[in-house]
Order: structure tokens, then C-alpha cells, then sequence
């Protein structure tokens, strides 16, 4: 008598084929809805960007998205940082 796996596994191939599903116009409108709620968007990001079911074309946007997040956050801490030294200077 054959014991039942605890787990399905999926074959390699349909795996593949999620991984590739082409997203519909739809998807991409809930995509975008749920990037302009304030902290579900950052946490959705992570969520797309790393999750291994999510399909590579979101996975990229989303991994996207992430690293331009980062870019503008490091310019606004140094022009930020920048400006309030001259500021400072000019007070003292």
C-alpha cells in the first residue's frame, strides 16, 4: 500500500508554466490598486518580489520597484541631510 505524501508536489513543468502565466489587464488594475494603499504597497512589494509562486513578470516589477524605492530614499537622505548642514551652518 503506497503512502500519501504529505505534500503535492508539482511537476517541474507546470511549475514552470505558473511561474510564466501571462497576467491579464485586470490582474495588473488590482496590481496597481493594491500599490496605492499606504504600507500594503511596501509590504505587497516584498511579498511579489521574493514569493516563489508569483509570476516572473510581477516578480520583476515588483523587484523593480523596490530598487527605484531604494534609489529615491538614499538621494532624499543625502540631499536632505545636504540641506539641513547648510541650513545649520548659516544659523550658527
Amino acid at each position: 500500500m503506497e503512502q500519501p505524501q504529505p505534500f503535492e508536489q508539482v511537476p517541474m513543468e507546470e511549475y514552470e508554466m505558473k511561474n510564466r502565466a501571462i497576467i491579464s489587464v485586470g490582474d495588473w488594475i488590482i496590481t496597481f490598486i493594491i500599490l496605492a494603499i499606504p504600507l500594503v504597497n511596501v509590504v505587497m512589494l516584498f511579498v511579489w518580489a521574493f514569493s516563489s509562486s508569483t509570476p516572473v513578470s510581477k516578480s520583476n516589477f515588483a523587484k523593480a520597484n523596490l530598487i527605484i524605492w531604494a534609489i529615491i530614499l538614499l538621494l532624499f537622505l543625502f540631499f536632505g541631510t545636504a540641506l539641513l548642514g547648510i541650513v545649520g551652518s548659516t544659523l550658527a
